[in-house]
């Protein structure tokens, strides 16, 4: 596909119906542009791929995968080869599926035990977080498909987690909330990155242009796609603006109107939808490649693989003068 001539004879209505899925877990194919859609799926901790019925909660049936030891367990390996090789495990049987890019890994902050995500996070450390996250990262897409590195950011609490506003100030934000984003950013370099449904000093991920443009891609150098978290657009015109792409999942057209009507009128600059589509665009050729290779997977020996990294990150603590709050059984 020669990206620049597709853009070219795109209509503007056609470049802002791309900005957003398919469906649940497509992206959009146009046939006049010779545009194809490819599929995205969870996770982290396991392909969980669903051929028929979709939802982001688990409850429909998934084609058999792996299921690898979370985030919250892999963590405690400390072991970055174990990462990569569970990275690469889980991108073989998302190419064996043909799914060109796994949504994962996740780098928030564990901070509020409530927080119901905590599982997919590895740590309280971000240099813990970074160094995991790049391992996975680098894992997968050294099989050619792509990651979502997750949930771009300070989403760390449950409640109200749609609208909440996480309030922090920027030496904070970069020293802990940020700081394993910056190195997974820097070191694995993923194809995307997923912003938060919260918001960050007042404004929501998806339209936060001092995270998604000013330190994510101008300061970090991140050359990719950010996509929202499932159901995360708040305003398309601002999302454009602030450097958010893709809008996920699809189906509902969501703001498509109101954004062409804002361009027509000059109130968006076409080029921030151009540079969007841009990267769709990218990201669609590069996981049609991904893809592109019949593999066979063996599901027992990634089966082995998963013991191996659960046997690994086991922690055995010691009540040394019974300092853990843990009652021991009279003899």
């Amino acid at each position: 596909m020669n990206i620049e001539q597709t853009l070219k004879q795109m209509t503007l209505e056609d470049k802002v119906a791309l900005g957003s899925g398919k469906d649940f877990w497509h992206t959009k194919e146009m046939p006049q542009y010779g545009i194809e859609s490819i599929m995205v799926a969870d996770g982290p901790h396991g392909l969980r791929k669903q051929p028929e019925e979709a939802d982001m909660l688990g409850i429909n049936d998934s084609i058999e995968a792996t299921s690898f030891p979370t985030a919250v367990l892999s963590a405690c390996s400390f072991d970055e080869k174990l990462l990569k090789q569970m990275g690469k495990a889980i991108a073989m049987e998302a190419k064996a599926n043909k799914v060109s890019v796994v949504l994962g890994p996740g780098a928030n902050i564990k901070r509020n035990p409530l927080c119901g995500r905590n599982f997919e996070y590895f740590s309280e450390d971000p240099y813990l977080i970074g160094k995991m996250a790049a391992a996975f990262i680098q894992g997968v897409q050294g099989t050619g498909i792509g990651t979502s590195l997750k949930h771009f950011a300070m989403n760390n609490q449950e409640y109200k987690r749609f609208s909440s506003d996480s309030i922090v100030d920027e030496r904070t934000m970069r020293e802990i909330y940020l700081a394993g984003f910056e190195m997974a950013v820097k070191e694995g370099k993923p194809d995307t990155v997923m912003c938060c449904y919260n918001k960050v000093n007042g404004l929501h991920g998806s339209r936060n242009r001092w995270l998604l443009t000013d330190v994510l891609r101008n300061e970090w150098g991140f050359k990719g796609l950010v996509m929202t978290d499932w159901g995360a657009m708040v305003n398309r015109m601002d999302g454009y603006e602030a450097g958010c792409d893709l809008s996920m999942p699809g189906g509902s057209n969501f703001m498509e109107k109101e954004t062409i009507e804002a361009v027509e009128k000059g109130d968006l600059d076409e080029a921030y939808v151009d540079e969007s589509a841009r990267r769709i665009l990218k990201l669609v050729e590069k996981g049609l490649e991904g893809v592109k290779e019949e593999v066979q997977v063996s599901l027992q020996s990634n089966f082995e693989l998963a013991r191996k990294i659960a046997e690994e990150s086991a922690v055995l603590l010691k009540n040394e003068d019974t300092i853990l709050p843990i009652l021991e059984k009279e003899n």
